[in-house]
């Protein structure tokens, strides 16, 4: 197991956290919880996977390049490894597949399988997962009758996708 898995496991038992104290409050007929701690949920559980991706890559990348660090060519590819970095946002499957090829000469995203999840479905659902990442960063629902950004159920689903998604990911890498 990867430090970027560990590191990853621990952010989306936050999420977890936040989605229980969502059922905590649902519990309790006399409060509304709040639709904020599903939307909270949501992008903390994508945040640990896109903190995963880039440090399991950062890992990865000082194993493969160590031979050759400190050279010219060594810091030139570390200088390049950094720059794909900074610009790393948002990482659907075509940005998570370009990196590892880019640098590893390796497709994740092929080894996206599990339990009745294909890789094209897995690629398909991560995109669908971070737009929804989006609307809740960057849209506020001020009209009560909208349907909300996310369901309860939806969020369960989420949250058990990613977790599949980065074992599935290390999975991958352990062939190199």
């Amino acid at each position: 197991m990867t430090k970027a898995l560990k590191m990853f496991n621990q952010g989306l038992s936050e999420a977890k956290e936040l989605a229980d104290c969502f059922d905590t409050l649902n519990g309790h007929p006399e409060i509304i919880p709040p639709d904020a701690l599903k939307k909270a949920s949501l992008v903390m559980a994508l945040t640990a996977w896109e903190t995963y991706v880039e440090d399991v890559a950062t890992e990865l990348f000082h194993q493969k390049f160590s031979v050759i660090k400190g050279s010219m060519i060594g810091n030139f590819a570390e200088k390049q490894f950094e720059e794909r970095l900074k610009f790393f946002h948002n990482p659907n499957s075509k940005k998570t597949k370009h990196l590892f090829e880019e640098f590893f000469n390796i497709d994740v995203t092929v080894y996206w399988e599990w339990n009745n999840v294909y890789p094209k479905d897995a690629r398909e659902q991560l995109n669908r997962w971070i737009a929804k990442r989006g609307e809740a960063v960057h849209r506020i629902n001020v009209d009560i009758n909208q349907p909300q950004i996310i369901k309860k159920d939806e969020l369960a689903k989420c949250i058990r996708f990613i977790d599949e998604l980065a074992k599935a990911t290390e999975k991958a890498l352990e062939t190199l």
